[in-house]
């Protein structure tokens, strides 16, 4: 039996551990080792603080994102926290503000879960800030020492306030790695998470990217989409097509998924984008590509081109291949683009069927 794989937690969660540390710091004068943080289920993890320094009149706290055995881009970088005092002329209403720093991404397109010009940093995320944050405040008052408050200062005083700005050092360079960039994010990486918890191998990840993608390419205008099952074809359908960044979508191997989705929003056409392999898999009614969920089988492949009258001679060759690649080369090497041209049209029936058209 495999070794099960370790969860992880999100840049959200890691955001609200640094917070609550760098509060805490601030407000006491403590530099904790470890910090308590409240997740969203109400339940509370524990995390190692990296590091402390002053900054400008406050106090940065770090900690190192695990992402457990999922391969993020974010795993093993560096979160901070930044918390200063603060004037505030508009009393208790707005004690708290939260803000995007070094490289946290700006969003600069609608269609995501946060406003245009806003930083990159989710609701949920957002919240569980503002409520570590907020208990790390109600431990200094309980314990009564602020010695790095300005002289005079305290949280019951109505025009005194915190800010938090969050950073990730290496967040523009991580971001190159991800979509957001087409999604509008510029300058950074999203503080995510709607959990606190990063899941191995998460479906859930792919399936969320594949939805703000349409909500982005929805709330721009778009009305003809592309679905690419990988880079490499999405790369060969821009340069047929020339699309906007924001009609495109990566969906992977969630083909299903993506195209029942799509029911959900007025675009007017989809286009598929998919390699060979993939192609094939659809035709014959697969609904999940990943090889991990079946590699196509030869012979499955010879009985559906029997069914629909291919020459036995060829069905014959093509039962004597061991991969899609020769498939396609056993196929090309007769003449048979008609073949081709069949799959395709199988595809795109099985296509129509599961986005509802």
């Amino acid at each position: 039996m495999g070794r099960k794989l370790r969860s992880g937690y999100t840049t959200g969660a890691c955001a609200a551990a640094a917070a609550r540390a760098a509060a805490t710091a601030l407000l006491t004068g403590r530099d904790l080792p470890h910090v308590k943080v409240i997740f969203p289920d109400h339940s509370i993890v524990e995390f190692e603080v990296h590091g402390y320094r002053q900054g400008e009149s406050s106090i940065i706290a770090s900690v190192i994102k695990d992402a457990g055995d999922d391969p993020d881009v974010t795993n093993g970088a560096v979160i901070e926290a930044e918390v200063r005092c603060t004037g505030q002329d508009s009393g208790k209403t707005d004690r708290l503000k939260i803000k995007g720093g070094t490289g946290v991404g700006t969003v600069t397109k609608p269609g995501l879960a946060v406003e245009v010009g806003k930083p990159a940093i989710n609701p949920v995320p957002r919240q569980m800030i503002q409520e570590n944050v907020e208990k790390a405040v109600l431990e200094a008052v309980k314990i009564g020492v602020r010695p790095r408050l300005p002289r005079g200062k305290t949280w019951s005083d109505p025009n005194f306030g915190l800010e938090v700005i969050i950073h990730v050092p290496e967040g523009e360079e991580l971001a190159k790695q991800t979509l957001n960039e087409r999604l509008g994010i510029i300058g950074g990486i999203s503080i995510l998470g709607t959990t606190g918890i990063v899941r191995p191998i998460s479906a859930d990840a792919w399936t969320g990217t594949i939805k703000s993608c349409m909500d982005v390419a929805e709330a721009n205008g778009i009305k003809e989409i592309v679905l690419s099952t990988g880079r490499t074809s999405e790369k060969c359908i821009q340069q047929v097509l020339k699309p906007k960044d924001e009609a495109l979508v990566m969906m992977g191997d969630y083909l299903a998924f993506s195209l029942k989705e799509v029911r959900r929003y007025s675009f007017t056409r989809v286009r598929v984008a998919t390699m060979w392999a993939k192609l094939l898999k659809g035709a014959m009614g697969y609904s999940q590509t990943h090889v991990r969920h079946g590699i196509l089988d030869t012979r499955q492949v010879c009985e559906f081109f029997e069914k629909k009258g291919i020459n036995p001679g060829l069905i014959k060759r093509v039962g004597s291949a061991n991969t899609a690649r020769e498939i396609y080369d056993i196929v090309i090497g007769a003449g048979g683009e008609d073949i081709i041209s069949l799959v395709c049209s199988h595809a795109e029936k099985k296509y129509q069927s599961l986005a509802g058209v």
